[in-house]
């Protein structure tokens, strides 16, 4: 399949999936809900987002911070500026492709600061392992927190329901696959090895690998934890922004706060851009707290559109200021 078509196929279906999601929330609504969802739009305060948006602007600019400390051990120190650029542009590109941003990042500043892009890789594949594991942590710690709300919702909607699909005999078929699977693909890779493009993309792994490792080779590795947090200290300091837009959410604490958090970023990696998903999974959330669907599904929409706004606006400007920045081809210092 061509590359431009699987691009286009890629974009269609993640695409399709959010809009599909949007509708299967408007369609069935009554008019009076409609009218509930307007009128929470036009009563909310939009001042009160611009904190939000200079909050998300400075998560932005840590994570930039955070990525050149993986690739100080590798012997390189790329500018602070062009890899809050290279991030800016790899969410842009990620609102259009899924998972498009991280080759877009990596692609950049391998072009400005003249880095390997595999090894570039290696640290965006650590990078993402990171703040994974810190998703998960956040997740245990607000449902351990909040047994009675959250507990409950997590017990009967998410993990009931993964259990009862993997039980009974479908988990020993599913072990034999992976068995197969496993004994295919290590045969695969003895053959793949010894030829030409295997030798390629053994040279390939090998630079994502040295990427992966620069976590243990950082000097800095308090600052690297530090950032970490912090990063997501500030995604937490927008949720609970955002609340101060709307009366009705206003008066919501650090624990509704965790919560979307949590599952707000599941729906931004599970659509295109968040969208559909996203509004949904705050929608829903919220409802544990005794906000009204229709009000959370609007402040789901009102968050989601300032997010995404803000990428569009700081995306769009870092393309036109990459190669004003970097005008006369400045060499990078190296170690």
């Amino acid at each position: 399949m061509p590359k431009s078509l699987k691009t286009i196929l890629n974009f269609t279906i993640f695409l399709a999936i959010g809009l599909g999601l949007i509708w299967l929330v408007t369609h069935n609504l009554t008019a009076q809900e409609k009218e509930d969802i307007i009128r929470s739009f036009r009563k909310a305060n939009y001042w009160l987002i611009i904190p939000v948006i200079f909050v998300g602007i400075a998560s932005h600019w840590y994570r930039a911070v955070r990525w050149k400390l993986l690739m100080e051990p590798l012997g390189y120190h790329p500018s602070t500026l062009n890899t809050f650029f290279a991030v800016m542009v790899g969410y842009l590109a990620n609102l259009a492709i899924p998972r498009l941003g991280e080759v877009t990042r990596c692609g950049i500043v391998a072009r400005y600061e003249h880095i390997p892009a595999e090894k570039l890789v290696g640290t965006m594949i650590a990078e993402r392992a990171v703040d994974m594991l810190l998703l998960l942590l956040i997740m245990v710690v607000t449902v351990a927190l909040q047994l009675d709300t959250v507990g409950m919702f997590f017990t009967h909607s998410i993990w009931e329901p993964l259990q009862h699909k993997a039980g009974g005999n479908k988990t020993w078929v599913l072990a034999g696959i992976l068995v197969a699977l496993v004994v295919l693909g290590f045969i695969a890779f003895r053959i793949i090895a010894r030829s030409k493009i295997g030798a390629k993309v053994k040279g390939i792994f090998k630079g994502v690998w040295e990427g992966v490792l620069s976590i243990g080779k950082m000097q800095k590795k308090g600052w690297f934890i530090f950032y970490s947090f912090f990063i997501w200290a500030l995604y937490f300091t927008m949720m609970y922004l955002g609340f101060l837009c709307m009366d009705e959410t206003r008066s919501l604490g650090v624990g509704a706060a965790l919560s979307v958090l949590c599952f707000g970023s599941i729906g931004m990696i599970v659509t295109q851009g968040g969208i559909g998903a996203y509004q949904i999974l705050v929608q829903q959330t919220l409802l544990l707290y005794g906000i009204h669907a229709t009000t959370g599904y609007a402040f789901g929409w009102i968050v989601w559109l300032a997010q995404t706004l803000m990428v569009l606006v700081l995306g769009f400007a870092s393309l036109i200021a990459l190669p004003v920045y970097n005008k006369g081809n400045r060499q990078p210092v190296t170690q």
